[in-house]
């Protein structure tokens, strides 16, 4: 770990003053946090231009992503996850007089996290830019600029891109439509990209550069202000560019845009994290980062994300190295699994959307491509219109494309081919969303999916001579192809039949289904094992892929963790904790891929040293980015956002876990690591804790419905109170359980008895005023 010498002396003052102060956050019955001062230490602090599209930094409003850097002045990319089949940027901006304040020996710059801007000063001049939360538009707002200098703003496009380019009055417009016939499973729907420029100021006029490229010439005021707007919106008929336009252009009211930012991270599950290292510090940035990159992302109706990309804050025009029309799932578990977290369960929205909407079109796809199953085998890759279809023609323009069929049992065997899992994962997250939201109207609308993935599970299973129900050939995800029971197919029959009979329960609907999955689940196989060498060489029992555990492997994949995440099968109390321990210690790939998940499956094992290990090694071998994001193949500017969802959600499951019912404190807290923060558990409920040295402090329930809660003793062995806000002792046991009867919108502060009062204190931090390292990696400039 490498941090200037100032910021180790502000962490190791700030890490002694917490644990000698023993303060607490909790205060008449509220978790005090000074939200925008704790998000502000996770602001990106630019001490020099970031002039390449690799240090692009992002912006959006869920709908319209932007990467902004400083080449020729100003650069900002415009991006959509609704441009189909290619993903295409409706333009890049460039405006080539702010090289005045980029270039400037005094330059200065921060992405504001709280307020989602860019602000830059340099050369007398301040830029804020941001991006509008009602009408998708984005705004460049100067001041300190040369009156008496013209300005020009260009708004353009690249070979081979054919657009429509206008201009009228003060407006320039590139504009562009086509029909998905892209590969096999064309959607045949028309698709497009629109943006228009404009600036205030003086003399602003708009001209045709050329067939790509429309610009903006304007003066600025007096005073030195002017601002530049670019609106893109969505899009999809030439004849509806000027309705799609609208009054995006003239709409521009800051207020409403950090109002919509300061209520999302009011919402937000914050964790303040710090260290006498500053490595907390560091992965509690990527965390923040995460957070605001799913609010930018997450509000359109397709994930912003779709293999582990974020796809939109590309900087690199229309490149991209995955094909851009499929989703993959495993590379958008840990988002949705963070969000929930977190407390932000709408930033699921397109996720759900992208399943449900497809409900028809993957049961088609199943029907003809699994031997005429009921059901839906939902694709591991799936096009976004419902295809099992993966087409990727440019990893060697010298060979004929590549092409992954999913859910086929056709296919060769292949990476996900005959990968079965994938539906009922997304099922458990729709049950997992219910129990985090109580959305009864949202289980209803998302049932089918549940129900449909269920059908198909029970028509591929087969009886074998054992009395056992199994599946073959069937791929582990992507490690084992074809193999019999994979562990992934095990684990996901075990916890999706539960999850549909409470469901239709719920729903009163399917009590034929809901037998026969009773049925079905006694006869699951166990899950398979075998052996693995310790570092001694002692062999241990170990939960294999499947039971073809001789079969050659293609990815680097941990299957025998998944029992212990995604499905949750195998907790810290868990009769099978030894078995998945050894499992974890001997797996074949230790922190492999930017979307490992070996900081969580550390978390739910208790493996406290694990979880800090984990994150600093994931995080110093994939976050190449000085934006916070991760680095996995394709160009410098195609950005990778797995990985700090990762970061995200293992912080969150070390601080509090509610996956059975059963609400664990700290379970993997690493004792260098002092947290304090706020994580959501079912049915809206959150969970205030502080933990130093690795013990809770303080810990609070701030309860969202009324119900009985069981909660692990946080000091195990000692006696608790539970007290209500009016200062009521409601509850006082030694139990190693805790069951506390909580009221909707009450709170209640959990304490070792006996313990003397706190002094208060918020949860606050100073605003970032530098970059910061992490070995040899960097958040900022």
């Amino acid at each position: 770990m490498h941090l200037s010498r100032l910021a180790v002396v502000l962490s190791l003052v700030g890490s002694i003053n917490v644990m000698a102060q023993d303060t607490t956050a909790w205060k008449g019955g509220h978790f005090a946090i000074d939200t925008a001062r704790l998000v502000s230490r996770s602001d990106i602090v630019l001490g020099r231009p970031n002039d390449a599209p690799a240090e692009a930094m992002p912006m959006g409003n869920g709908r319209l992503g932007i990467a902004v850097w400083s080449a020729e002045g100003f650069t900002a990319q415009l991006n959509r996850a609704d441009t189909l089949p290619h993903r295409d940027s409706p333009g890049q901006v460039i405006i080539p007089g702010l090289s005045a304040l980029t270039s400037a020996k005094d330059f200065t710059g921060r992405l504001d996290l709280y307020n989602g801007t860019l602000i830059e000063h340099g050369g007398g001049m301040t830029l804020t830019a941001y991006v509008q939360v009602l009408t998708d538009t984005f705004v460049v707002d100067v001041t300190g600029a040369d009156p008496n200098s013209t300005q020009t703003a260009e708004l353009k496009l690249w070979p081979p891109r054919m657009p429509d380019a206008t201009a009228s009055g003060k407006t320039g417009m590139l504009a562009q439509t086509w029909v998905d016939h892209y590969g096999p499973g064309a959607s045949g729907d028309t698709f497009g990209a629109l943006a228009a420029i404009t600036a205030t100021g003086r003399e602003v006029s708009a001209a045709v550069t050329n067939s790509r490229t429309v610009t903006i010439s304007f003066k600025a005021a007096p005073d030195g202000h002017f601002r530049v707007i670019i609106a893109c919106p969505h899009y999809n008929r030439a004849a509806s560019k000027d309705a799609a336009i609208g009054d995006a252009l003239s709409h521009s009211n800051p207020a409403e845009h950090a109002a919509w930012w300061h209520a999302f991270w009011q919402r937000a599950g914050l964790i303040k994290l710090t260290s006498a290292d500053g490595s907390a510090e560091y992965i509690e940035n990527l965390r923040n980062l995460y957070l605001y990159t799913a609010a930018a992302e997450s509000g359109g109706l397709f994930p912003g994300s779709q293999a582990g990309i974020a796809d939109l804050f590309s900087a690199v025009q229309d490149v991209h190295h995955w094909d851009p029309a499929a989703f993959w799932h495993w590379n958008l578990r840990m988002q949705v699994a963070a969000n929930l977290d977190a407390g932000v369960p709408e930033l699921n929205a397109p996720y759900f959307r992208l399943y449900r909407e497809n409900l028809a079109n993957i049961k088609d796809w199943t029907a003809k491509h699994m031997a005429g199953r009921p059901g839906i085998c939902v694709p591991e890759t799936m096009r976004f219109n419902g295809p099992g279809i993966e087409y990727e023609p440019d990893w060697n323009p010298s060979k004929a494309p590549v092409i992954g069929l999913n859910c086929d049992a056709g296919f060769h065997p292949y990476y996900n081919a005959r990968t079965l899992s994938t539906g009922a994962e997304v099922s458990l997250w729709i049950w997992r969303q219910y129990q985090a939201t109580g959305d009864r109207q949202f289980l209803a609308a998302n049932y089918p999916v549940m129900a449909a993935s269920a059908q198909f599970l029970l028509a591929y299973e087969t009886r074998g001579a054992d009395g056992k129900m199994h599946t073959h050939p069937s791929n582990a995800h992507e490690q084992q192809w074809d193999v019999t029971d994979p562990t992934t197919d095990l684990s996901a029959r075990s916890t999706l039949f539960p999850a549909v009979i409470e469901a239709a329960g719920l729903l009163h609907i399917d009590p034929r289904l809901v037998q026969q999955l009773k049925t079905e689940l006694t006869r699951i196989a166990p899950l398979p094992q075998g052996e693995k060498a310790t570092a001694t060489g002692t062999k241990n029992p170990v939960i294999a892929e499947s039971y073809d555990p001789g079969a050659a492997e293609h990815n680097e994949e941990n299957i025998g963790l998944e029992p212990v995440w995604p499905y949750n099968l195998i907790g810290d109390d868990s009769p099978m904790l030894a078995l998945a321990t050894q499992t974890y210690v001997t797996r074949p790939y230790p922190v492999h891929q930017d979307w490992s998940f070996d900081p969580v499956q550390a978390a739910r094992l208790g493996l406290s040293e694990e979880v800090r290990s984990t994150l600093i090694a994931l995080t110093e071998r994939y976050q190449r980015f000085l934006n916070g994001f991760a680095n996995w193949g394709g160009p410098a500017g195609e950005f990778y956002v797995e990985q700090e969802g990762v970061v995200a959600l293992a912080l969150a499951e070390a601080l509090v876990q509610d996956y059975d019912g059963l609400i664990r404190i700290a379970p993997a807290v690493p004792p260098e690591w002092n947290f304090e923060g706020r994580v959501w558990v079912r049915n809206r409920t959150r969970v205030d804790v502080q933990v130093r040295a690795g013990v809770p402090t303080t810990v609070a329930i701030e309860a969202g419905g009324t119900e009985t809660l069981r909660i692990r003793n946080p000091w195990p062995g000692q006696r608790v109170e539970a007290i209500n806000a009016q200062g009521k002792i409601v509850l006082s046991s030694g139990d190693d359980a805790l069951g506390l009867s909580v009221v909707k919108g009450e709170s209640y502060l959990l304490r070792r008895s006996g313990t003397a009062t706190q002094t208060f204190a918020a949860i606050t931090g100073t605003p970032a005023q530098e970059y910061k390292r992490l070995g040899a990696v960097q958040i900022g400039k």
